[in-house]
């Protein structure tokens, strides 16, 4: 009985707003093994990621969880990290573009899940608005769950978020001097 009356239960088809962030590393990580498990529900994935524009072992993974799952990269890459000279206004118009497709993918009906991977870090840097991600949340259908990754969650975005995971460093090997590990990091 307890299991039906779990099936039941209809808060669970309510769509939830994860956030994960913090300065350790598994943001990224922790979104996409959502992603893996929706999928294995047949669930429509949608990830758009701001600020990474190379090639990642997610890129070429997710081709594997075709039709289930899409990727799309936005931005420019990372600001003032990894020997970045583009110029900042660049960098703020390619999130804003960025910004708008997720706006307009997040209210198109096509997906159960929407994955906005660096957003917390684009809102924090200022390139775009507290009140434009607040609206986005509030604007989703009520069905759709929305994860929002990145570091520096403000604790009025965390207000906003059904769930949110904070990720703390406590070791790396980043710290020895090596270097981003293929699989491993990225």
């Amino acid at each position: 009985m307890a299991d039906k009356e779990f099936h039941d239960f209809k808060e669970q088809d309510k769509g939830l707003v994860i956030v994960y962030t913090g300065e350790g590393k598994g943001k990224t990580t922790a979104a996409l093994g959502l992603a893996l498990r929706a999928a294995g529900y047949k669930r429509r994935v949608l990830i758009i990621q701001f600020g990474k524009i190379w090639f990642t072992g997610e890129l070429e993974g997710v081709k594997r969880l075709k039709p289930y799952v899409k990727l799309i990269q936005g931005g420019k890459g990372f600001v003032k990290i990894l020997n970045d000279k583009i110029p900042l206004e660049e960098h703020k118009n390619a999130v804003i573009n960025t910004f708008n497709l997720l706006c307009s993918e997040v209210t198109s009906g096509k997906w159960d899940v929407v994955i906005a991977d660096e957003i917390v870090g684009a809102l924090s840097a200022g390139m775009i608005s507290y009140e434009e991600v607040s609206k986005l949340i509030h604007d989703k259908p009520q069905q759709l769950d929305l994860v929002l990754t990145g570091h520096h969650a403000s604790a009025a975005l965390l207000d906003l978020a059904d769930m949110a995971t904070e990720m703390v460093p406590i070791k790396h090997p980043f710290e020895k001097g090596f270097l981003a590990k293929p699989g491993i990091d990225y």
